[in-house]
């Protein structure tokens, strides 16, 4: 991490839209111009859209410049450090706040901008996240929700924790499902989404004992929740349609997403080799051009770019550290959704509802 510490941040924003962001410009592997980019092409579609950057002043002000749509809607926090992916996310809590990082987090916490985007280190920017935002009440461990691709009619079934804590135990996966069925509820406009709790087989015998407790604490609370609990779903629901929300503990969600992004890249480099093979194999990926260009759009990560930080007085989103303009667009998009559907006030409210109902029930088992 390089950065000159500094107790002085910047307080007050003279941005005056209905949706303002607060944009970490330093965490992605290309740099700021990407972000700067990204945020361009989400500015161009959503004029409701207002920045707060962090990052170098002179370069972001050179870079913003030059992009028409983010003219008048930008604010720059000037922030010299960066927050490399080789930092420990202990040594970024105790030694960061010169850094973009921190200061977008600042922003959120001060109440400046309703969610904070950044492409940096999941674990500094988790932890930061913690340190600075705090829990909800009622949330013992937040969660990381990220979109797979699936056939279901959304296209994608929303998936929590994928690695903010390797642990969980019952209580924990029932504030999971809580906070993912609030998420497909509000970020894909699902009434009452299907929630399955990730196991070795959907046998009710199966799992290891958290499992098992976690299933009735689920299926006890998803009526009032407005959810419908469909029990316990294997590795192959993760993109079926089974469900709309897979719940598990953050070591297993996580092991998951990499093997998922593993095998679409191992497919995608097997599907070229096999069109280059002969020229009748090249003659057929000319003939299935435009139905391969469905695909790939369909399956294409820049489109559901975005991790959300779940359980949090405040909301995060966390883009891929590779992500290109049109990658960290799209985590801007679902900031800007999130945002003006005020979701992390609806997801606080229904664990604080969950909480007192839970609450209830064991004084009076008592």
């Amino acid at each position: 991490m390089t950065a000159p510490l500094s107790d002085k941040a910047d307080t007050g924003t003279a941005l005056a839209f209905p949706i303002i962001l607060s944009v970490d410009t330093m965490g992605g592997d290309q740099g700021p111009a990407v972000v700067v980019s990204g945020c361009s092409i989400a500015a161009k579609i959503n004029p409701d859209l207002g920045f707060i950057l962090h990052g170098p002043r002179d370069e972001l002000e050179k870079l913003v410049a030059r992009r028409k749509p983010l003219r008048g809607r930008c604010e720059i926090r000037d922030a010299s450090g960066v927050v490399t992916m080789d930092d420990k996310p202990s040594h970024v809590v105790r030694n960061g706040k010169g850094t973009s990082m921190w200061s977008t987090i600042e922003s959120v916490r001060a109440g400046e901008a309703t969610v904070a985007v950044s492409c940096g280190n999941t674990g500094a920017l988790m932890a930061l996240s913690m340190i600075r935002l705090r829990k909800i009440p009622g949330v013992n461990r937040p969660a990381i929700a990220v979109l797979w691709p699936s056939r279901n009619p959304q296209g994608f079934n929303v998936m929590l924790d994928v690695g903010a804590d390797v642990r969980a135990d019952a209580d924990d996966l029932l504030r999971f499902a809580l906070m993912g069925a609030s998420y497909a509820r509000n970020g894909m406009g699902l009434t009452r989404p299907r929630v399955g709790l990730l196991n070795v087989g959907t046998e009710e015998h199966k799992g290891r004992t958290e499992l098992k407790e976690a299933y009735e604490l689920i299926g006890t609370q998803a009526e009032a929740a407005n959810f419908d609990f469909v029990g316990f779903v294997e590795g192959g629901d993760i993109p079926g349609d089974v469900a709309d929300v897979i719940v598990t503990d953050g070591f297993t969600g996580n092991v998951a997403i990499k093997t998922g992004e593993g095998t679409a890249g191992l497919i995608g480099d097997l599907l070229r080799e096999a069109f280059k093979f002969s020229p009748l194999s090249r003659l057929a990926y000319l003939l299935a051009h435009t139905s391969m260009g469905r695909l790939r759009k369909r399956i294409d990560p820049r489109r559901v770019n975005g991790g959300v930080f779940l359980g949090l007085n405040g909301t995060v989103v966390k883009s891929h550290g590779g992500a290109d303009d049109t990658g960290v667009s799209a985590a801007i998009s679902l900031a800007a959704q999130l945002s003006e559907l005020r979701f992390g006030d609806k997801l606080a409210a229904r664990v604080a509802a969950a909480t007192h109902s839970s609450d209830t029930t064991k004084e009076s088992d008592t």
